[in-house]
């Protein structure tokens, strides 16, 4: 009993004895992907991951949106708090993550999460906006008050790094 010998359905010059465990189509070791239920190929892995794609145009507004204006307001609480707000700042993160899930009706797309954390840090730019302004006008003041200037530009930073980054991170589905 002799088998004919398989070639790679992408590479015709690769000899093969791995098959696509979904269509069966006959794929060498660089084109087969390994998933949970064997190797399949890169074809019906994209369509598989297709199913998973839900989000519309829409939700990558809502998204952006939403968490501008999340970061936004909890930067200004974060703010009040001061030094307390850096530990606190994951958890607002975490928090409009959720917000975000909710508004775009926990639709899923590859790029939400980024395009969430893009609007999060805008969200932070109106905070950095008047500190700025105080340190370009200051220009050769006295540096204790530049040093409390710098402060009020580090620590929403602080804050708003700690807040995307959370958010992002909670949207992947990675739990912090």
């Amino acid at each position: 009993m002799t088998d004919a010998v398989l070639h790679c359905a992408n590479h015709p010059d690769r000899e093969t004895t791995l098959r696509c465990n979904r269509c069966e189509k006959p794929i060498c070791t660089k084109c087969a992907v390994l998933t949970p239920v064997g190797y399949r190929c890169r074809e019906c892995v994209r369509g598989q991951q297709a199913i998973f794609e839900t989000a519309t145009p829409v939700d990558y507004v809502v998204a952006a949106v939403s968490s501008l204006v999340g970061t936004g307001a909890a930067l200004v609480v974060l703010n009040f708090l001061g030094f307390w707000g850096l530990l606190l700042a994951p958890i607002a993160g975490g928090g409009i993550a959720e917000v975000v899930r909710f508004a775009v009706r926990r639709r899923r797309g590859r790029r939400l999460p980024l395009t969430a954390a893009i609007g999060g840090a805008f969200g932070i730019v109106p905070h950095l906006v008047l500190p700025l302004a105080s340190i370009v006008l200051l220009r050769g003041g006295d540096l204790a008050s530049f040093g409390g200037m710098l402060l009020s530009i580090v620590l929403p930073v602080a804050y708003g790094v700690l807040v995307v980054g959370s958010l992002y991170y909670r949207l992947r589905g990675i739990r912090l």
